[in-house]
């Protein structure tokens, strides 16, 4: 024979029906919400792997037509790769891969398109300021003082300040600017890690400016013989 409940018994469950009744339709539409979200971030990062591993194969494409020097060949794969795959890395890769292809083939309008779609649609801000760093040096080479500096007008994550500046030295002083060539090289020498290589590179167009950045450096360190005297 079944247990009758007590009454405090069915007070809790009249309580509990009430509440349910009140607030049941809310908390179902809730796990709903919750439920479905977790199910579209876990369909979204298969997506995303689905996404990187087909980018993947492309960009073998496009590096497979880059060695072997077809050029419609690039053309049809980064074509391919932009409209497909855009906003992945593997793209924006490509992109630049592309662009320095180009360019060894003496083909600059092409190259400059390459870097152009790089740096205006680039997701990682590194591609980015490759890109215009690049592009800045061809204008360079085509005399196109101002698109050039335009390019290095925009903001730069802080690893590319430096080799920004050490363009826009190299830009101001084909124009025969050399004061303000010098204080971009002087930046960029300051920005260089001493180790680099390529601070050395920058000593050596300073130098080319009258300046010994070097001497300044090791002059700044060393007290003077009043100092010395106290």
């Amino acid at each position: 024979m079944a247990k009758h409940l007590d009454l405090e018994e069915q007070e809790q469950l009249d309580e509990l029906k009430h509440f349910w009744k009140q607030y049941g339709d809310m908390i179902t539409w809730a796990l709903i919400v919750v439920l479905g979200t977790f199910a579209a971030w876990n369909g979204y990062q298969y997506w995303q792997r689905n996404q990187a591993a087909q980018a993947s194969v492309m960009y073998d494409e496009v590096e497979r037509a880059v060695q072997s020097g077809d050029a419609a060949k690039i053309d049809r794969s980064l074509a391919d790769m932009k409209d497909r795959f855009g906003r992945t890395a593997f793209a924006q890769q490509a992109g630049l891969l592309a662009a320095k292809a180009y360019y060894d083939k003496g083909n600059v309008d092409a190259s400059r398109a390459a870097l152009n779609w790089v740096a205006e649609k680039a997701t990682d801000e590194g591609y980015q300021a490759i890109a215009r760093l690049r592009l800045a040096g061809l204008l360079l080479e085509k005399k196109s003082y101002d698109e050039a500096l335009q390019q290095l007008s925009a903001s730069f994550p802080k690893d590319f300040v430096a080799l920004a500046a050490d363009r826009r030295g190299d830009i101001l002083a084909a124009q025969g600017k050399k004061a303000e060539a010098k204080a971009e090289y002087e930046k960029a020498y300051q920005g260089i890690d001493e180790r680099s290589e390529y601070r050395r590179l920058v000593e050596v167009k300073l130098n080319a400016l009258g300046v010994d950045p070097a001497g300044q450096t090791k002059g700044a360190e060393t007290p003077s013989n009043a100092e010395v005297k106290k």
